[in-house]
């Protein structure tokens, strides 16, 4: 499942929710410090991992 970046434009706290597309389009997020609504997704940089082979 994906990992969503936030953060609380009110508090300016910074979080990460890990949620389904399905929850992410339909959940109302809120902020977990200060419960405010107020949050916007940042973009974050991603690592991906793959196998070696030989």
């Amino acid at each position: 499942m994906p990992t969503y970046e936030y953060e609380c434009e009110k508090c300016k706290h910074q979080f990460s929710l890990v949620l389904s597309i399905a929850e992410h389009d339909k959940k109302k997020i809120t902020c977990p410090e200060c419960k405010s609504g107020k949050v916007k997704q940042i973009v974050s940089p991603f690592i991906t991992q793959t196998s070696k082979k030989s």
